[in-house]
């Protein structure tokens, strides 16, 4: 759609004297998580930030390991992540890269209706991934250095137990691929929140554990001190209008984000 603006606006241009102006001025790679991407968020907050800035937003999606490599290698201008462990080791590898707090959510333990692991009887979130590692049933990981990843592999190693190698299956892609994938596997993953709510109409999943605090999945946004445009965004996602998008966004009416109290 974009190109055709463009080759429109050229068009007009050569055939009289009007001015054209095309609606993108300037262009932005961020690359984001794909649970925000698959939350569809990103659907409600792009079109009016490009409108208002006339910014051309291009989005990578990836895992958030991924996605702050992008940025170091200068590939990507701002990072909307939620892997904590890996952003701490960013941030003290880049000192002129900006954190800030966006939003939360939280995790779910997923997995099969008639739930094999007794998944609903967990005492806390350990107690999940003990009785998922125990019985038979498999268990699909991210296994992509995600925020979801860092989580999982923080909860098996919390929980001194993980599945056998015939039953842990390693997806390697994003967030609905992984839960699509556990649906065909009649399986357990761990998920956001969000993702799970947007896609859960089109699975047989149901939510087995929640509610643990450990369950926590906070986002920030982190971009170069020296990215004007990475900044304007940020700023506009954290204190602006962004803001009143992530807070009014609903997925089957109900809200699946949560911001961070106002600095």
């Amino acid at each position: 759609m974009r190109p055709l603006i463009l080759a429109t606006c050229a068009l007009l241009a050569a055939a009289s004297s009007t001015r054209c102006s095309p609606r993108v001025a300037a262009q932005l790679d961020i690359a984001t998580t794909t649970s925000v991407e698959n939350s569809g968020l990103l659907d409600a907050l792009l079109p009016l930030y490009e409108q208002r800035a006339r910014t051309d937003v291009r989005v990578h999606a990836a895992g958030s390991g991924r996605a702050l490599q992008m940025m170091s290698e200068e590939l990507v201008q701002l990072v909307i992540s939620h892997a904590p462990d890996a952003e701490a080791r960013a941030l003290a590898a880049h000192p002129a890269w900006i954190a800030r707090p966006l939003a939360h959510n939280w995790f779910v333990v997923v997995g099969p209706p008639d739930d094999p692991a007794d998944v609903q009887a967990a005492t806390d979130v350990l107690d999940a991934f003990r009785r998922i590692a125990r019985s038979a049933a498999p268990f699909v990981s991210r296994g992509d250095n995600s925020g979801t990843h860092e989580r999982e592999d923080r909860f098996w190693n919390a929980a001194g137990v993980r599945p056998p190698s015939g039953s842990l299956l390693v997806s390697g892609r994003g967030m609905a691929q992984a839960l699509r994938h556990a649906d065909e596997m009649r399986g357990y993953t761990l998920s956001d929140d969000a993702t799970y709510r947007q896609l859960e109409r089109s699975l047989d999943l149901r939510v087995l554990y929640a509610g643990d605090a450990r369950l926590l999945n906070a986002y920030s946004v982190i971009y170069p001190r020296d990215s004007a445009a990475a900044a304007r965004f940020a700023e506009w996602l954290v204190e602006g209008d962004g803001r009143r998008v992530i807070a009014e966004f609903r997925v089957d009416g109900a809200p699946v984000f949560f911001l961070p109290e106002p600095r």
